[in-house]
């Protein structure tokens, strides 16, 4: 058996040498890894990344619709509570006072409803209805109460009913004089 010297002063013997190649993740020249038990992991864990990946673009996507749904929800509860608001009537005024102006709930109601008639239903949105929130509280805010159905994408077999929202919006009835 031979023996030889590093420059540190220590030997290292032939016999030794694999060992120590392999705990500094070195091979010899000429060795190979046949035998080795991990041949193919690297695949399963590459194919468990992509799937969680997928995963997670997936919870992004339909997230990301339920939130453009509301948006377009909120959108048009928007338009349905600035129509209402244009249908005040003038209330007091004389000859020292300014008019105000006066909502009626049955009003901002009919309103809402000539406005959710007269528009398309957005896509991905279903079921849109008014809801009992809509009305005119202070006799000068039409307030709009809306809900709907939101399809979200790529996991519509799972919420098969669709996820419900629901918005309200205000505008206040206003006259510039």
């Amino acid at each position: 058996m031979t023996v030889r010297r590093q420059a540190t002063g220590k030997s290292i013997s032939k016999l030794t040498r694999p060992l120590a190649s392999k705990l500094r993740g070195t091979q010899q020249p000429g060795a190979t890894a046949s035998g080795s038990q991990e041949t193919g992991h690297v695949m399963i864990l590459l194919i468990g990344y992509v799937l969680i990946a997928l995963l997670v673009i997936t919870v992004v996507a339909a997230a990301g619709s339920v939130y453009l749904g509301h948006k377009k929800l909120l959108s048009i509860a928007d338009g349905a509570a600035l129509a209402a608001a244009d249908t005040f009537e003038l209330s007091g005024g004389s000859a020292s006072t300014d008019p105000g102006t006066l909502l009626k709930g049955s009003s901002v109601q009919g309103a809402a409803m000539e406005y959710l008639a007269g528009i398309d239903e957005p896509e991905g949105l279903g079921g849109i209805v008014l809801d009992s929130a809509t009305g005119a509280g202070d006799g000068r805010t039409a307030v709009v109460g809306m809900s709907a159905v939101v399809h979200p994408m790529f996991i519509n077999f799972l919420v098969p009913g669709g996820i419900n929202i629901s918005v309200v919006s205000t505008a206040r009835a206003n006259l510039v004089l």
